[in-house]
């Protein structure tokens, strides 16, 4: 199976809703009103359950359509099977702001705040492709810290959102820190590498 990892752009707008108006909470409709912004909100600011989802949708999009959102889309066959968030954790207020992720390195740490793969695309290895690109995309960004967040017992497809631990540790990612029903894993990146707007290193 040939998996297609591309970086989120406006040009993806259509993509990306298409996936989550339809696809990505198929089997998980109490989630299905996120459209993937749950992390850019405030928590301390803004009550999350007094959004509606078509607050979101329009947020989201606005975003993407500003060049504003990152994360990635992956593709199989044509049709997209999966999504990551990923991006400067400075762009994550949900992170940013929480007095439990804090570190003197914000400005130069990337997160990784979830995956979501397609019911029927799971366990193809799908999730492990998006996070190699997603991680080289932060290296890109500037970033020279990878930041994720596995959940501890995570038992269900939904649990593991924040993609499994196993993956990360097999990526050369490793346990920072540990928090109440999640790990802070890491990985380096090396020297920082910018891509300029042309694409050339």
């Amino acid at each position: 199976m040939d998996i297609e990892v591309r970086p989120l752009s406006p040009a993806l707008l259509v993509d990306y809703l298409e996936y989550f108006d339809n696809t990505a909470f198929s089997d998980n409709p109490d989630w299905a009103g996120c459209y993937c912004y749950y992390y850019l909100v405030d928590h301390s600011r803004e009550d999350w359950e007094a959004r509606s989802s078509a607050e979101n949708r329009c947020a989201v999009a606005g975003l993407i359509c500003r060049g504003e959102m990152h994360g990635y889309l992956a593709y199989v066959d044509g049709s997209v099977a999966g999504w990551c968030h990923a991006g400067p954790k400075a762009y994550f207020p949900a992170f940013a702001n929480d007095e439990d992720l804090a570190d003197a390195d914000l400005a130069v740490t990337g997160s990784i705040a979830c995956f979501n793969v397609a019911p029927g695309r799971r366990r193809l290895g799908i999730a492990t492709a998006l996070l190699e690109v997603a991680t080289t995309g932060l290296a890109d960004l500037g970033m020279t810290i990878a930041e994720a967040y596995p959940r501890e017992g995570a038992s269900t497809d939904a649990g593991h959102y924040h993609g499994p631990l196993e993956m990360y540790l097999r990526a050369g990612f490793a346990v920072h820190r540990q928090l109440d029903g999640c790990s802070v894993v890491r990985k380096g990146l090396g020297a920082v590498r910018l891509v300029d707007r042309s694409g050339r290193r």
